[in-house]
């Protein structure tokens, strides 16, 4: 059984990952900022935190993650959130996060970020976009300057449709979708595997397993 800290716990991807975690014994802590979302959080099986990201230090999160196993990221501004969320959210939550984890002792990062980041943004893309690129790719590039053993994994356009179990995934593709069902269980076949960490894959929906992906990357 692992123990699994999940920020941004109210999220899809996040609320699919614990549900996939739960239901196979694993402990799952969910932190996630609205006090309305508990129940959700407990319905899908985990033991709820509420604990606002753009509001606290490190320190404090650090006091709720000792003797756990890894911290997966799951969390972002959301679609219709401004530049600045984009920034403290997706970028700072990150960044706050990646270091709790490190004060508490907790070595294991999972990072859910964004497929092509790491490529110019287009001239003609609107200032919300390409705010979201550039705390994406911070946060990632922040992830990496720590001596914790993280892994990132860029999903390219989500999707609500049912998770196939099969996905592609390598450290470059083309643009592509993919349920958040299967990002989630990417992120499990992640977890399972601690030879995944150093590792930036991007992913999108495939034709290869996901365990078989995951252990076809490393």
């Amino acid at each position: 059984m692992m123990k699994i800290v999940v920020v941004g716990g109210h999220g899809k991807i996040a609320m699919s990952l614990t549900r996939q975690l739960a239901g196979r014994g694993d402990e799952v802590l969910s932190i996630f900022r609205n006090q309305d979302h508990t129940a959700d959080v407990e319905e899908a099986g985990a033991k709820p935190l509420v604990f606002d990201l753009e509001k606290s230090d490190a320190s404090e999160l650090a006091k709720s993650l000792g003797g756990f196993d890894a911290v997966v990221f799951a969390a972002g501004g959301g679609p219709n959130s401004g530049v600045e969320r984009k920034e403290t959210v997706d970028r700072d939550g990150s960044v706050l996060a990646a270091e709790a984890a490190a004060l508490a002792g907790v070595d294991r990062f999972v990072q859910i970020s964004a497929i092509s980041v790491d490529e110019p943004v287009s001239a003609d893309a609107n200032e919300q976009w390409t705010a979201y690129v550039k705390a994406k790719k911070d946060a990632d590039d922040s992830l990496k300057s720590t001596s914790l053993q993280w892994t990132i994994l860029r999903p390219g356009g989500l999707t609500d449709d049912p998770g196939t179990g099969k996905i592609e995934l390598a450290e470059k593709l083309e643009r592509g979708q993919i349920p958040r069902e299967d990002v989630a269980a990417t992120v499990v076949a992640v977890l399972d595997q601690p030879e995944s960490q150093g590792h930036v894959w991007e992913l999108v929906g495939g034709e290869t397993p996901i365990t078989d992906a995951v252990l076809g990357g490393i």
